[in-house]
């Protein structure tokens, strides 16, 4: 790959492969690796992966196809285009997976000591110049972030797209309501895991047992066979993770353990990004760590569908960050803008140096009475709406904008600022965002999540356009009381074009059919199954609104009568 005023690495060797390398631990442990180098007396920079899933499956020699539940592990990339432009690529099972030896932590501490182990043992080789970088989304970009934060003097690139870096926020409980379908498939995906009981090594035999009993008392929790499966039976493979996950219902010891700290202040140069349509798992965590990261940094968030299997539609420009960093080539691709952001519906790519970006108008259109969403201020004595959430009618609210007269771009975070009462004394909140066309039909965006026992703010980080629930303790709701509950609506970018309308629905359960599998990674949550009514207030005193951060259009407003004139 060329340009006018710079190259990438010249594709030109062929490759040498060494399968089921054993890489020692300092603790006498051993990680089980492929190496895949160029056939050359040269040494060579490193690239290195580690992930849990079927190992061999990474480098089988497959035709690409998109993401499915069954190969949704397949993500080291494509040694082929690294090694035969000068790279050695590196591709290991996590301690306690595959042919690794020790147990298997579920992305605990102990993974991220040994990725640093296996960094230093890589440089020595002869084989490699001393530089390493890392490449990888989702599971392969979570490693690489936790290692960064070690600091391994030899760790000189990340390439980590969709990488979650809060487990408790991103992927097990979102808004603090727990994602157990997602959990139940993603642990089965886990390659012969050597897994114990976090909670039971921790709290001791007493305190675990009760801690069991009470959440099969839950009556959530019980309305979910796995789940109960599991609770049964916690202390062996996959149920004693899913037990950990379950037992540890707050942003406990266990989620901190494992999620990102920042504090750390990871100075190494990484490439973030994701795509709009993992909203559910990836997407919160590039924009923390673009936020966050104090070395050099760029981001790129693309189109809603994710990447094939295998992956190869980052190779080029990781080519370009690897190049920079561990050979020393100028490749242009630091004197380019930081972000890139693809907005949907206009095929077109916009780039920045900011995020959120310095254009955009936080606008508040708030919910009125009949289900219409407007920047118009409340009327006298409007009041609230009303709906059943019970097992019986899973029911909920739609409000909509009237239709748009011009192109009306949102790229950002958004919140729905909501004031609401129950009849029970919790609540499960589950909004959307929808695009509808000009014929009716409904696009879904993005979602947001909220138990109304969590809603309590980190308020030293949360901003007026990014709520974040510090998720500590549950305090049952008071019974028919108006609580202010403020709800993250999951960053989206798009254009809604003219004629189109802009809608949000408001639920008590996420039982829509899934239209694919990246709207399915955002569903399957807990439902209450105790029934309440929920009323959502929408006048002066209780301004219920949405937040959205638009960056084009939207110059004067929507237009109540659909910018028509009447003439008698």
């Amino acid at each position: 790959m060329f340009s006018t005023t710079w190259k990438t690495s010249e594709r030109k060797y062929s490759i040498r492969i060494e399968k089921n390398v054993c890489i020692p631990m300092s603790d006498g442990n051993t990680i089980d690796a492929d190496i895949f180098r160029p056939d050359s007396t040269e040494r060579f920079p490193a690239i290195l992966g580690v992930q849990p899933y079927e190992r061999h499956w990474q480098s089988a020699p497959l035709r690409p196809v998109a993401l499915d539940a069954v190969n949704g592990g397949i993500e080291a990339g494509d040694y082929n285009f690294y090694v035969r432009r000068g790279y050695v690529h590196i591709i290991a099972s996590t301690r306690g997976t595959g042919l690794s030896t020790g147990k298997y932590s579920n992305y605990g501490s102990q993974e991220a000591k040994d990725v640093a182990d296996m960094i230093e043992w890589i440089a020595k080789q002869p084989w490699c110049d001393g530089n390493v970088g890392m490449f990888g989304p989702s599971a392969f970009s979570v490693i690489q972030q936790q290692v960064a934060a070690l600091k391994p003097p030899s760790l000189k690139a990340l390439y980590c797209p969709y990488g979650y870096t809060d487990f408790y926020r991103d992927k097990f409980y979102h808004g603090g309501i727990l994602s157990h379908e997602f959990m139940k498939g993603w642990i089965k995906t886990i390659d012969n895991p050597n897994y114990e009981s976090w909670c039971l090594a921790h709290w001791g035999r007493e305190r675990f047992d009760m801690a069991v009993q009470e959440a099969l008392q839950d009556e959530d929790i019980r309305a979910i066979p796995h789940l109960v499966e599991a609770l049964k039976n916690p202390e062996s493979g996959g149920h004693a993770m899913i037990a950990d996950i379950v037992l540890n219902a707050t942003d406990t010891e266990y989620f901190k353990e494992r999620s990102l700290d920042y504090e750390t202040k990871p100075e190494v140069p990484a490439y973030f990004g994701g795509c709009w349509g993992i909203y559910g798992l990836h997407l919160p965590g590039a924009f923390r760590s673009w936020k966050n990261w104090t070395g050099p940094k760029k981001m790129m968030i693309g189109p809603p569908i994710y990447l094939d299997r295998p992956i190869y539609q980052h190779m080029y420009e990781s080519l370009r960050w690897f190049d920079y960093w561990l050979k020393g080539i100028d490749t242009g691709i630091m004197s380019e803008p930081p972000i890139k952001v693809f907005v949907v519906d206009s095929g077109d790519w916009i780039s920045a140096d900011e995020w959120p970006l310095p254009e955009t108008r936080f606008t508040p259109f708030y919910l009125h009475e009949r289900g219409l969403l407007s920047e118009h201020e409340f009327w006298p004595n409007e009041g609230h709406s009303t709906y059943e959430d019970s097992p019986f009618n899973r029911d909920g609210l739609t409000f909509t904008t009237p239709t748009l007269v011009e192109n009306t771009e949102i790229v950002g975070p958004m919140v729905l600022d909501l004031y609401a009462s129950t009849t029970g004394d919790d609540m499960f909140l589950f909004a959307s965002l929808w695009d509808v066309d000009e014929t009716g039909a409904e696009k879904l965006l993005t979602r947001g999540w909220l138990r109304g026992s969590q809603c309590a703010l980190d308020k030293e980080i949360s901003t007026p356009w990014q709520p974040v629930h510090s998720h500590s303790t549950r305090q049952p709701l008071t019974p028919n009381q108006i609580y202010n509950f403020k709800i993250e609506l999951r960053p989206y970018g798009i254009k809604f074009k003219a004629g189109h309308r802009i809608r949000i629905k408001i639920r008590g359960a996420d039982d829509e059919r899934p239209n694919n599998f990246l709207e399915a990674i955002g569903m399957g949550h807990l439902w209450r199954q105790q029934p309440s009514r929920v009323t959502i207030y929408h006048n002066d005193d209780n301004p219920s609104h949405v937040i959205l951060p638009i960056t084009k259009g939207n110059h004067v407003e929507t237009f109540m009568s659909g910018g028509k004139s009447n003439f008698p």
